[in-house]
Formats: C-alpha cells, sequence, structure tokens
C-alpha cells in the first residue's frame, strides 16, 4: 500500500490515512489486518501511536519518531493544543448555519459511545459549509478527543454521518461507500515552537460521494 506522508521531521510523521485502514492493530474480528502504523514502522522505523482515526475515516493523523516526541505530542492532545478541523457529510437539513454540541460521552460494552450524564465532557463545534440532497456538509472540530466524538455527538442531535452503519440507521447508511468523515487540517506546535499547519484534500471516494448529494 502507497503511504501518503504530509510531512516529515526527525521527530514526528503526518500521514494522510485512507479509508478502511486501522490507525493501529486491533482485537476481534479486525486482529491481522494492515494498520497504519505497522506500515510505518516499515518504513521509518520506531513509530509512536500520538492519536487515532477511527478505520472508516480518512485524513490527517500525527506518529511520533521518539519516545520524547511522543511524551510531547500527546501532552498536546491532553492539554488540547492541537487544532483539528474535519469535513464531514451528516444526515438532515441544519436550521442553524454553527452549532455546538456540549454533551458527556461514555463508552457503553458494545464499544459505541453515548451520550450519559457521569460520561466524559465532550465539545464538538460545528459549522455549515454546504447543503447537499437531504444531507449537509459540516466542517467540525472537536475541543476534546473522545472515542467516535463526532459521530455520537451527530448523532444525539438526530443527524448521523453519512455511511455510519454504528451509530446511523444501517439500512439507510449502507447505501453510501465510507463513512463520509475526514480529518483535512491539523495546527500545532512542534518541539522546537515553531507553528506546524497541515491540510489534506478529501481523497475522491468522498468527492464521489458529495457530487451524487448535488455539491
Amino acid at each position: 500500500m502507497e503511504l501518503n506522508i504530509v510531512r516529515e521531521t526527525g521527530d514526528f510523521v503526518v500521514a494522510d490515512k485512507p479509508s478502511g485502514l486501522l490507525t493501529m492493530p486491533a482485537r476481534g474480528t479486525l486482529a491481522g489486518k494492515p494498520d497504519l502504523a505497522g506500515l510505518l514502522r516499515k518504513r521509518f522505523g520506531e513509530i509512536f501511536v500520538v492519536h487515532r482515526l477511527d478505520m472508516d475515516a480518512s485524513g490527517l493523523i500525527i506518529f511520533a519518531r521518539t519516545a520524547a516526541a511522543h511524551r510531547y505530542y500527546s501532552g498536546l492532545f491532553e492539554t488540547r493544543e492541537v487544532e483539528k478541523k474535519y469535513l464531514v457529510a451528516a444526515q438532515g437539513l441544519f436550521e442553524d448555519e454553527r452549532g455546538e454540541i456540549d454533551k458527556p460521552l461514555k463508552q457503553r460494552g458494545s464499544g459505541r459511545m453515548s451520550v450519559a450524564f457521569d460520561g466524559k465532557k465532550s465539545l464538538t463545534k460545528y459549522a455549515v459549509v454546504g447543503k447537499l440532497k437531504g444531507a449537509a456538509l459540516l466542517e467540525v472540530a472537536i475541543v476534546t478527543g473522545r472515542r467516535h466524538q463526532i459521530r455520537a455527538h451527530l448523532y444525539s442531535i438526530g443527524h448521523p454521518v453519512l455511511g455510519d452503519n454504528t451509530y446511523g440507521e444501517a439500512a439507510a447508511q449502507s447505501k453510501f461507500p465510507r463513512l463520509m468523515l475526514h480529518s483535512w487540517r491539523l495546527r500545532f506546535k512542534d518541539m522546537s515552537g515553531k507553528t506546524i499547519s497541515c491540510e489534506s484534500d478529501p481523497p475522491a471516494g468522498f468527492m464521489s460521494v458529495l457530487k451524487v448529494l448535488g455539491h
């Protein structure tokens, strides 16, 4: 598999993950499937996972190349000093052009995340950037970084991500060839204090769905 490396230094690698590829090795039914971290290790040697993207999502993701860099970049994510923006196609029409979803999330035994009073604080911000047939194209920024945060939050307000068979109605979502969630921008300060900004255009599969939906 050809790797799309967006930025590479001695401390980190920013890669553009394709939809359908695991970020790191998984257990259960996905055990043994190729993962991005493993592919990067074959090319760069030592690689440390800093954060994750869902298997069916695509886009930018940071990996550290040293233990010190792993501590530093993991710290940036913990203190929310990384700007993360996503393009998302969500079901339904939005009344407001901008909004926030401030709902605590908790993982259930099924692996799904759901809104719960005793969950972890989770904040998602969104802006409508395009109107589609029965859907909307959103630019989403996550202030926190919970598992499935965007998917669970949008589902909780009645706007599941297109192609999301886990949270949306399976019959309706199965007609989409992929999860319509793409990490398009990462901005952060590297270990020297320099601001790094990386962007990634959505892949052809993402754009083809938008074209069918009239964007």
